[in-house]
Parts: structure tokens; C-alpha cells; sequence
């Protein structure tokens, strides 16, 4: 007799395990690549920039998840988006070579962006609106357990049992493969609680979300493209700090991301975006004036933290939604969001030849922008702060 248990049979376990799954193969492609593709294939500058740029195609792109929805529900293609991203990894390192580097790199980010837009519309649409935020900070910090499980294991395999790239690859993406088949084999194919629309469109109504998306994928640019090479550039941070900085802000995110997740259904959404984005308005500010390398650190590490409370927007979306258009405004989401990844970094990047403080003080107009939108988003649907 065939016996599931309920994690087994439920939705929530589903997005657990997806939410799981993902660093298996994610962390690993992630952590190894600038070794791989230089000791390896030999890269250099423009190679290693035109693969970035190639990986971000996706995620621009990943709008284009509506027209598979045309032919397979949101639940098989999630499985399918895994698979791809298990596939895409496994082989990085049996095709060693520049084209094989970018047809792997894109296999695997076709996967990875097709599967986040997936995961979250799901988790929009399975989650009680009252909940979502606790879920969502669970899910993130799950992440962070993995991710960080994932790098120690790394560096055990290759530091002491010398274990190569095309190894690691190949068990990393095989796992997520096989996680993929586990899902789609043990978990039931739960019904669709409302016809998702499939057909792109852009809504009057959602559109404080959809400037916020983009800017929040701005914000996102300055602090993992040019926070990061401040540390390097002007306080020589070495790649062993950098490491560890890593692990501090992953060890971090997953034990804070589950508290933040209950506050923001306490304070509700409204308060919560507005904390974040006045302190990103200070963080950016004080970047600017950065002179010290423990001042840079403590900055990077608290900027991280205000990060977590980016799932408030989620559930902003998530409560002015309508139900059937989630999948569809998630998609879209994901592609404003990634048109700042496509853009800043080079624009950016010029800019910071002439004035490094210029670049942070671009940041933080953004986000005085983004705090101003939050004054004219609609009372009347917002979540009314808890009280106890």
C-alpha cells in the first residue's frame, strides 16, 4: 500500500523541496565558475563577460514562461525548469570548451529563471495571504541552509579529497535531476485553484509594483557588482575574506529571514518596504563615504540583512493581485527586474572610473524613489498590522 506523508501530499512540502533543491546545483555551478572557466577553459575578460551577460538572458526572457503554460501546467513545468537546471550543470564540466561553456551556461539558466518564476507564483498562489510573508521567510532561510551545507561540502571535496570540477558538476546536477524525477513521481498533481491567464499584459493597477521590481533589481546590481568590488578594489579584500564574508551573510539570512517574514505580517507590507528603502537610502549614503575597511564590511553585512525584507513586495503583489493573474504579472516581474542587470553594470561601470561615490549616490536616489512609491500604494488592500 502506497502511503505518502503529508509533507508528501501537501503544497507546502512541494515548495520545499524545489526551494531546496535549486542551491544543490545553483551554489555549485555558481561558487566554481570563475575557477573553472580560467583554469579551464581560459577565459579571459571579454569571454568571462560575455557568459555573464549570456546568463542574464534568461531571466530577462523569462516572460516568455506564459507561452510554455500554453501546453503544460505551472506544477510540470516547475519539474521540468529543475531538470533543466540539473542537466545544465551535470554537463558544465564534460564540455570544457567556450561554446560549451555558454550552451551549458544557457541550459542551465534557461532552468534557473524559469523555475524562480515558477516557485514564486506558486507561492503566491498556494499560500494563505495572511501566511505568506512567515512561508516566504522560511523558504529563503532554507535556501541559505543548503547553500551554505553546499560550499562547506566544496571545500571538504576539493581541499582534501582533491576531487575535480567535472565530478562536482556532474553530482551536483545530478541530484537536482533526481529531485526533479522524486517530485514529479512522490508529490500528487494538485489542481489549479484558479485559471492562471495566458496571454501577456501590463496592469494599470499593478503598476507602484512593478517601478519598485525594477528598482529593487537595481538596488540588487549596485550591492552584488560594485559593494563587492569596493572591498577588492580599494581595500584589497582577499578572496579567502571574501569567502568568508559569504558565509556570514548566509548564516545570517537563515536565522533572521524566518523573523522577518513575522514581522512584516505584524507591521504589514506598507511599513516594512518603507523601513527598507530608508535604510538603503542611509546604507547607499554612507557607501559614498566609506573609508574604512570595517565601515565597508559592516555595511555590506547590514545591507544584507535589509535585503531579507525584500519579500514584503511578494505579498504587496500578492494581496492586490488578482488571483488569476499572478503567474502571468510574476513572469513579467522577473523580466523588469533583470532589465537593471542587463543595463547598470556597464552603464555603471563607467561611472565608476570617474567617481566610485557617484555610483552609491545613484543608488540612493533610487532608493529615495522607491521610499517616496510607498506613500501612494493602496491603503484600502494592505495588511492591517497584527495585534497581540
Amino acid at each position: 500500500m502506497n502511503v505518502k506523508t503529508p509533507f508528501l501530499a501537501s503544497r507546502e512540502g512541494l515548495l520545499y523541496l524545489l526551494a531546496a533543491a535549486v542551491p544543490v546545483a545553483f551554489s555549485a555551478w555558481n561558487s566554481l565558475l570563475n575557477n573553472f572557466a580560467v583554469e579551464v577553459v581560459r577565459f579571459d575578460g571579454e569571454k568571462i563577460g560575455l557568459l555573464q551577460s549570456l546568463r542574464e538572458v534568461p531571466g530577462l526572457l523569462a516572460f516568455t514562461i506564459v507561452f510554455v503554460l500554453i501546453f503544460l501546467r505551472q506544477q510540470s513545468a516547475a519539474y521540468l525548469s529543475l531538470a533543466l537546471l540539473g542537466i545544465g550543470t551535470m554537463l558544465t564540466g564534460f564540455f570544457p570548451s567556450t561554446v560549451g561553456l555558454y550552451v551549458t551556461t544557457i541550459v542551465m539558466s534557461v532552468g534557473f529563471h524559469y523555475l524562480e518564476t515558477l516557485h514564486s507564483s506558486l507561492s503566491l498562489q498556494w499560500i494563505d495571504k495572511n501566511k505568506a510573508p512567515s512561508f516566504l521567510g522560511k523558504l529563503s532561510s532554507l535556501r541559505s541552509f543548503i547553500g551554505l551545507g553546499i560550499l562547506a561540502l566544496l571545500y571538504v571535496l576539493m581541499q582534501y579529497a582533491n576531487v575535480g570540477y567535472t565530478a562536482i558538476y556532474a553530482l551536483s546536477g545530478a541530484i537536482t535531476v533526481a529531485a526533479a524525477l522524486f517530485a514529479w513521481r512522490v508529490f500528487p498533481h494538485f489542481k489549479d485553484d484558479v485559471i492562471q491567464e495566458n496571454r501577456l499584459f501590463l496592469r494599470r493597477k499593478y503598476w507602484i509594483f512593478y517601478v519598485l521590481t525594477f528598482l529593487a533589481g537595481a538596488r540588487r546590481q549596485i550591492v552584488v557588482v560594485f559593494a563587492g568590488f569596493l572591498l577588492v578594489e580599494r581595500f584589497h579584500f582577499s578572496v579567502q575574506n571574501m569567502l568568508l564574508l559569504l558565509i556570514v551573510n548566509t548564516i545570517l539570512n537563515m536565522l533572521c529571514a524566518p523573523y522577518v517574514g513575522k514581522l512584516i505580517e505584524r507591521f504589514g507590507e506598507n511599513l516594512s518596504l518603507k523601513i527598507e528603502y530608508g535604510s538603503i537610502v542611509l546604507i547607499f549614503v554612507l557607501y559614498a563615504m566609506v573609508q574604512s575597511l570595517e565601515m565597508a564590511v559592516g555595511l555590506y553585512v547590514i545591507d544584507n540583512l535589509f535585503f531579507t525584507i525584500a519579500i514584503a513586495l511578494k505579498t504587496y503583489f500578492q494581496k492586490i493581485a488578482d488571483a488569476r493573474d499572478i503567474a502571468v504579472t510574476s513572469s513579467i516581474g522577473f523580466t523588469i527586474n533583470h532589465i537593471s542587470a542587463v543595463l547598470l553594470p556597464f552603464s555603471l561601470g563607467i561611472i565608476w572610473t570617474y567617481s566610485v561615490s557617484a555610483v552609491f549616490l545613484i543608488g540612493a536616489f533610487l532608493a529615495t524613489i522607491s521610499f517616496c512609491l510607498t506613500f501612494l500604494m493602496p491603503k484600502g488592500v494592505m495588511h492591517e498590522p497584527s495585534v497581540s
